[in-house]
């Protein structure tokens, strides 16, 4: 044990100090979780209920429009009149207006766009993956610290105490795998939807450089 070796008491009291005053961040930190994963689900019922789905045959008639238009007016003109996101449509019409650019050039402009958009998309997404990372592992903290003081107030017959630190125990518990629960569920919806969206973006500026290149060889 570790109270047998020559200053353990000292160790044993150290490790006990420094768990039970996280009791108390630990908490703080999961009600702020519990506070941020109800404004989340809130967001992600306003973003579904404002969310444009496009369909793919939406998509397939845009880049036909695109690599039919006969000048630059025509393509911005076939974008803006899209049902697209009108961040995508900014990101494309700024594409289109970098005529001007070599091949190469046009191709770095287009991958520097989408890495905006995915940098974006990131930010996003990671606020609810360490929530669903983060949230049981505190949870499983709140169960374990007051466990030490409740048990050992059982050994001294204190059941009120031991009663006390188990209700802390299940109440940590029950937030920390919800607020995680909340995080990935919520990750997993938005991560599909950012999917479908860089996507579209990806092939409709692959069609953009097609008209860009084509307009240059005439």
């Amino acid at each position: 044990m570790v109270s047998s070796i020559p200053g353990g008491e000292f160790l044993n009291s150290s490790l006990n100090l420094i768990s039970q005053n996280l009791l108390i961040p630990v908490i703080v930190i999961l009600l702020i979780f519990m506070l941020y994963a109800t404004i989340i689900i809130g967001e992600l019922i306003y973003e579904y209920i404002n969310r444009k789905k496009i369909p793919v045959s939406h998509i397939e008639k845009l880049i036909h429009d695109i690599s039919l238009a006969d000048n630059e007016k025509h393509v911005k003109d076939s974008i803006s009149a899209s049902f697209i996101p009108n961040t995508q449509k900014n990101d494309l019409i700024q594409l289109v207006s970098a005529n001007d650019l070599s091949k190469a050039s046009s191709e770095a402009l287009a991958r520097k766009l989408i890495e905006n958009e995915e940098n974006s998309i990131d930010k996003i997404l990671e606020k609810t993956d360490i929530m669903a990372r983060i949230g049981p592992t505190l949870g499983l903290m709140g169960t374990l610290i007051p466990m030490g003081p409740g048990l050992a107030a059982l050994g001294n017959g204190d059941v009120n105490t031991l009663a006390q630190s188990i209700i802390v125990a299940f109440d940590t518990t029950v937030v920390g795998v919800a607020s995680g629960a909340v995080g990935y569920f919520v990750s997993k919806v938005r991560k599909r939807w950012y999917d479908e969206y860089l996507s579209n973006l990806d092939v409709l500026s692959d069609a953009v450089l097609d008209f860009l290149k084509s307009n240059k060889k005439t």
